[in-house]
């Protein structure tokens, strides 16, 4: 189903969206924006997912035995580098 909305916007973004479908990249300036809300999308899932496995690790740490700060740093950095190689490969 599609949805017809009225949206406004600055004359650089309208000349983005047109250059984009003169150029060839997209067929029509309504291709641009629902690429550009998928892309949005993506990325607040992607931020979740983030937040999720932050979480989950916290909840381990709390339950579990204490580790030093130092290898919870590396331990969220190498979490954080998966998500990071997980999003791009998509």
């Amino acid at each position: 189903m599609v949805v017809e909305v009225s949206i406004s916007l600055t004359e650089d973004e309208d000349a983005f969206v047109h250059s984009l479908v003169e150029s060839g990249h997209y067929p029509s300036p309504g291709a641009v924006l629902r690429r550009g809300l998928d892309l949005l999308r993506r990325d607040h899932e992607a931020r979740d997912a983030e937040l999720h496995a932050l979480r989950s690790l916290i909840e381990q740490r709390s339950a579990g035995e204490f580790i030093s700060l130092e290898e919870a740093e590396v331990e969220a950095r190498a979490m954080l580098e998966r998500k990071r190689k997980t999003r791009a490969a998509t």
